[in-house]
């Protein structure tokens, strides 16, 4: 295992989303190049947008394979006779965000077959990073009918996760799709983040008072977030460090986002659930000891130093 912190020339899909309009400015900000593949434009002065349908294995190909900029036009021609400089790595965050947003089997169909053909493409091309949007909701709380009960707490990398929604199942899907492509292609890392509800920066003063004075509405997202802006961090500490092969992290914040300490919150709420092992007194219950204790992971971004408690 090893880190780098050689500057990366980064494939980036679904950048113009509420998640990826903070990630590609803070990998920018580590002198990383990226190129956007979307299908709507990134209002930004030094990142390209290419418009591409990732269900078409061919214009995944293509995208992988292209320059960043027109500049690059001026480029010598390498040994392929091309100028075009292979990626280091693909983050993909394209996807359909949440369930009703079209019909579930159109959900299950475009998310997983865009993450296939992202994976397949990056590791036939010898690219050797490759990190993926999963979600917290493959826990199996965020969109169960009624309410239902996490298994235990925390929730950490390893637990069962069991959702019985389209999008959550078309999430760990991907993952599978992950894990398949890192054992067909070894020594390509790909890492899976089960990525918490996003939070921009301006939603803190319009919206976590709620959250922090209603915890009961929070169970879903397990009373957890990601700051948007350390969620770019997360993505430039997978991007830094190989050899992990295959991986799931959870990607939240450190804190419960509540007032209160997180095992009052939990007996309150989740009286039901087992607490597995000790957790630190304001734990997230959606855990990112992992990504801490694996990639080193800083959480800059508390909600505390935005919303008055």
């Amino acid at each position: 295992m090893s880190t780098s912190s050689a500057e990366k020339r980064i494939v980036f899909t679904g950048g113009s989303g509420k998640a990826g309009r903070h990630c590609i400015p803070y990998l920018l900000s580590k002198g990383h190049s990226v190129l956007n593949v979307d299908l709507v434009p990134l209002p930004h002065p030094t990142v390209h947008t290419l418009k591409a349908d990732l269900t078409d294995s061919g214009q995944v190909f293509n995208a992988l394979t292209s320059h960043f900029h027109l500049s690059h036009y001026e480029n010598p021609r390498g040994p392929g006779g091309t100028g075009v400089e292979k990626p280091d790595a693909v983050i993909h965050f394209a996807a359909y965000a949440r369930n009703l947003l079209v019909p579930d089997s159109e959900c299950f169909r475009g998310n997983v077959l865009s993450t296939y053909n992202v994976i397949e493409a990056a590791c036939k091309l010898g690219i050797k990073k490759v990190i993926i949007a999963s979600s917290e909701t493959t826990y199996g709380v965020c969109f169960a009918q009624g309410d239902v009960d996490y298994h235990s707490f925390p929730l950490e990398e390893d637990y069962d996760n069991d959702p019985e929604d389209t999008y959550a199942t078309s999430k760990l899907c991907g993952e599978r799709c992950a894990r398949s492509f890192a054992r067909r292609f070894p020594g390509t890392d790909i890492y899976a983040l089960r990525i918490g509800n996003v939070i921009e920066p301006h939603e803190y003063e319009p919206d976590f008072p709620d959250y922090v004075q209603r915890p009961e509405t929070r169970k879903r997202n397990a009373w957890s977030y990601i700051d948007a802006r350390d969620l770019g961090q997360i993505c430039d500490l997978c991007v830094q460090k190989d050899g992990l092969g295959f991986q799931v992290f959870n990607a939240t914040n450190d804190t419960i986002t509540t007032k209160e300490p997180t095992a009052e919150i939990l007996k309150r709420y989740a009286p039901n659930t087992p607490i597995i092992r000790e957790m630190g007194k304001y734990e997230a219950p959606l855990s990112n000891r992992k990504i801490r204790e694996e990639l080193g992971f800083k959480d800059v971004h508390d909600w505390r130093k935005y919303v008055e408690v």
